[in-house]
């Protein structure tokens, strides 16, 4: 039973996309198991740069069969921009099935997102107003609309007009923003998204997940995100409202962990955040707009700039012991290449003590300094490497550093974006 969920364990954007679809190809099924547009996955063939929002990357085999699955929160109009951009670029997307179960993203998520976002007098998190919050909200106060809702005309109406006038009222009200929501013309353009997308809707994706999983077929478990930004798990309320840790993966794709072989860890040689909150490593000037240049750090869903960091090895702890952690696949390693010497986070100093684990509380986090351990850097390219044995000794040293902070080995090595710029280890 060859089954592998893949999950980032720093702040997201540690490059899921490029290992999952190098992957892949040995595989039979990629099923994507939480959150929504609101993260994106990067995939380099060739000349060619592909970003996934909500398409598991094994999309461009066509013996893997891709699922959306029941944790995932769809917008149906960007879904259906996506494989419209896919089939243009020659990909039909024949391989995709979407769960049935999955929750719809409404206008009124999107508008209610904005106006939260806007009057947070509590402090602003740094959403990207795609809905996704207040979808997961509605699914867990049960008055979410899911896909198979669509395509019952009756129960969509009735659940439609009852959620617009609810979020109407409070828009206006509360948030004292106008709300320009139709619920007829709501209603027509998504049964138009309904229509387009009815042929790749599953009924109970878990049961074709299951059936996988008895057929002993290779199956990975993608997540978006991070460890950091898991909504139990992760510097919370500076976080996204799911949860991308590996246990997400058992209720977004409906498996049972007992069917769980391997948990890869995908790892950031450095750190990157978007948003909100604090972050320990965070590094200003110089340095940290080299790592963000070279790196291309900057969201692939939003453009916006990422925020830059050592490598934060009391995150690394942190999120092997949540996950469970079995591999590492290492991403980025190339853009430190310039540098004459690299930090690692061991630890943080928090009033005269020494803290390995990360704290919950965010205050806390705040008056957090870390402590550092100082390596040379390797000052040359690393991009033309293949083997771990042409890496140079310092890079290795460094690497094997990280391995043993994670108490995990690592099995893949990125040295670039493109798909062909990796080490096997």
């Amino acid at each position: 039973m060859p089954v592998t969920v893949i999950v980032g364990t720093q702040w997201g954007d540690e490059g899921k996309g490029k290992i999952t679809d190098l992957l892949a190809r040995n595989l039979d099924m990629v099923v994507r198991y939480q959150g929504g547009n609101n993260a994106g996955h990067t995939v380099v063939i060739g000349e060619n740069t592909f970003k996934l929002h909500l398409i598991p990357s094994g999309i461009f085999y066509k013996n893997v069969t891709c699922i959306i699955g029941n944790g995932v929160v769809i917008d149906p109009a960007v879904l259906i921009g996506e494989i419209e951009t896919l089939k243009e670029q020659g990909y039909d997307c024949s391989n995709l099935r979407i769960s049935s179960q999955a929750h719809v993203i409404l206008p009124y998520h999107k508008l209610l997102d904005k106006a939260q976002e806007e009057r947070r007098e509590a402090g602003r998190i740094g959403t990207t107003c795609r809905g996704i919050g207040p979808c997961y909200v509605d699914k867990f106060n049960r008055r979410g609309i899911r896909i198979e809702d669509l395509y019952n005309e009756r129960a969509f109406r009735e659940k439609l007009e009852w959620n617009v006038a609810e979020k109407k009222f409070q828009v206006e009200n509360f948030y004292k923003m106008k709300a320009d929501l139709d619920v007829e013309k709501i209603f027509e353009e998504y049964l138009s998204y309904a229509h387009a997308i009815r042929k790749m809707v599953v009924d109970n994706s878990s049961a074709l997940i299951d059936e996988a999983v008895r057929s002993k077929k290779r199956i990975l478990l993608e997540g978006a995100q991070g460890t950091m930004l898991d909504v139990d798990l992760g510097t919370y309320p500076f976080v996204t409202s799911s949860n991308p840790v590996a246990g997400g993966a058992c209720t977004g794709a409906g498996i049972g962990p007992k069917n769980i072989d391997e948990v890869l860890g995908v790892v950031k040689a450095y750190v990157t955040r978007v948003g909100g909150g604090p972050f320990p490593t965070e590094i200003a000037g110089e340095i940290g707009d080299l790592l963000r240049e070279k790196g291309k750090e900057y969201g692939s869903t939003t453009g916006r700039p990422r925020r830059c960091g050592w490598f934060d090895g009391v995150v690394m702890r942190h999120a092997s012991r949540v996950n469970g952690l079995t591999s590492l696949a290492i991403t980025k390693i190339d853009v430190l290449d310039q540098l004459d010497k690299i930090n690692i986070c061991t630890a943080y100093e928090y009033e005269g003590k020494k803290l390995k684990d990360f704290p919950s509380d965010l205050a806390k986090l705040e008056k957090c300094t870390p402590v550092y351990e100082e390596y040379p850097g390797w000052k040359q390219s690393l991009v033309d490497a293949r083997a771990y044995s042409d890496l140079p000794n310092n890079a290795r040293k460094y690497l094997e550093r990280l391995a043993d902070i994670a108490g995990a080995k690592i099995t893949l090595i990125s040295t670039g974006a493109e798909r062909g710029q990796i080490i096997k280890v």
